[in-house]
């Protein structure tokens, strides 16, 4: 598994939410479609420079936004989200903390 794709587990309950294929079947499969759309999120990179072992960037952007249309993205995103426990959750605004050149300085508002 490289790192930007999913384990196991994540792929089976991605898997779950995911038509039935109709028509001619991709060659790679859906697991490595969705695996290429990850590298591109993860990584920011623009679909020109997807990297070349998925395959042609505008076969997978043409995909990409066909399932967008169809609103797919949506319930891949509900099968992967994860449930915060909130009495464990201890990320809040108090300690988030900004880069030292963002507080204060010459320039502002005239």
């Amino acid at each position: 598994m490289q790192r930007h794709e999913l384990d196991a587990a994540q792929w089976a309950s991605v898997e779950a939410v995911l038509p039935r294929r109709v028509g001619r079947p991709s060659k790679a499969g859906d697991r490595h479609f969705v695996n290429a759309v990850l590298w591109i999120a993860k990584t920011g990179s623009p679909w020109r420079d997807l990297h070349p072992r998925f395959g042609p960037w505008k076969t997978i952007y043409n995909r990409f936004r066909s399932w967008a249309q169809q609103g797919l993205w949506n319930r891949v995103f509900l099968a992967l989200r994860v449930d915060v426990d909130p009495d464990g959750s201890i990320a809040d605004a108090t300690i988030v903390r900004s880069h030292q050149h963002a507080a204060g300085g010459k320039g502002g508002s005239a």
